[in-house]
């Protein structure tokens, strides 16, 4: 398998280009990277994160208002998020800052000579697919959506192919606007490590759970939000004997507030800062509750597990959440004081759970990275 397509030709070369060193976005593009470089070793491959490269300062400040506002208002993401109106008002804004990191772009192009770029995010598909028409460019650029919702502002002339996470919302980019032989409903791209075989009865041993017991992993994305302190409390409630593990991911202050405090409950729980095997927790898990990130929600439907979905927020979460709850892939609970009852539901109701179960692996794409590296290998 590898080397199959390093036909007598040069490797190829390509840049692959995020933002926020702690997102999905990331994780999408060093899942594509690592599918690559399994299929062909010898590509020359350069993963930057692109805002961080052409406004490290602006970086940071961008981040820590998101969360703001993610925290202490969520209603204003709703409004602005894919909101027409918006869209159309910061489009000169855009435009601007496009044109001002076009010349340090082209100093990166220039030194790298990429024959393809890959954008996981839509802020640095904007500026490469602005840098195409500022310097008349015939650079390959691929759009690679990890949301279950198109928003326009993914929407360029200048983007060559648009890979989307389904057949669905790639039909909903041509709604837009955009040629139908431009979107490949290749997946979303998460590592190629979650479609890997594992040995349940050695991880079980492993992490000294019991295999008589459902499991339900709880995790907030890599940066622990959501209500978890009150889920975990909460589950103490239920009737069903259940095990839980429990990922904080790189929020210090719950994993430090969880510590404390598991001792004093009666179910079983592990807890975990940051995982690298999120991919073995997951295996072992019966119900995953999570955050609806689309790097997540695809590593779950990959594996066929039923999920979870408490309070998501406006935005990308509300829309993966719908698209998640109308496939009959996931449950959708507004109030986590009431997950003990939900939980005592499913694990009662084996019927369920499998409907659930069967939902998620119909609309999984489990060989999403690898495919979408085949494409690219292939242009």
């Amino acid at each position: 398998m590898k080397g199959f397509y390093n036909l007598a030709m040069s490797p190829k070369r390509i840049i692959l280009m995020y933002i926020s060193e702690v997102s999905g976005h990331r994780n999408a593009a060093l899942a594509i990277e690592k599918a690559l470089r399994i299929l062909e070793p010898k590509a020359e491959i350069l993963n930057i994160n692109a805002f961080n490269y052409t406004n490290p300062l602006a970086e940071k400040v961008t981040n820590s208002i998101y969360m703001g506002i993610i925290k202490m208002a969520p209603g204003i993401w709703d409004y602005l998020y894919d909101n027409p109106k918006i869209v159309k008002r910061v489009e000169r804004t855009k435009k601007k800052i496009h044109k001002a990191n076009s010349p340090k772009l082209k100093k990166l192009f220039d030194r790298f000579n990429p024959d393809m770029v890959i954008c996981t995010q839509a802020f640095p598909c904007g500026m490469v697919a602005d840098y195409k028409d500022t310097y008349e460019s015939d650079l390959s650029l691929v759009a690679v959506l990890t949301d279950y919702v198109p928003h326009s502002y993914w929407i360029y002339d200048s983007v060559n192919y648009y890979i989307t996470p389904s057949e669905d919302v790639g039909a909903k980019l041509i709604d837009k606007g955009i040629p139908a032989h431009k979107v490949k409903p290749l997946g979303i791209p998460f590592d190629p490590k979650f479609s890997e075989p594992l040995d349940r009865e050695k991880l079980l041993r492993k992490y000294k759970l019991n295999s008589g017991v459902p499991i339900v992993l709880i995790m907030g994305g890599g940066q622990g939000l959501g209500p978890i302190k009150t889920i975990v409390r909460t589950l103490e409630k239920a009737k069903a004997e259940i095990q839980e593990i429990v990922v904080a991911g790189t929020n210090k202050k719950l994993y430090k507030s969880l510590k404390r405090r598991i001792k004093k409950y009666k179910k079983k729980i592990l807890l975990f800062a940051y995982a690298q095997h999120i991919n073995e927790l997951m295996h072992l898990a019966d119900i995953v509750i999570s955050k609806p990130g689309g790097v997540t929600t695809a590593e779950v439907l990959a594996k066929g597990k039923p999920m979870i979905i408490i309070k998501p927020l406006p935005g990308q979460e509300a829309s993966n959440t719908r698209y998640l709850v109308e496939k009959g892939a996931a449950i959708k609970l507004d109030k986590p004081r009431k997950i003990n009852l939900v939980i005592d539901e499913l694990v009662s109701d084996s019927h369920k759970l499998n409907r659930l179960s069967i939902a998620a692996k119909n609309i999984g794409k489990p060989d999403s990275s690898l495919d979408i590296a085949k494409f690219v290998l292939k242009q």
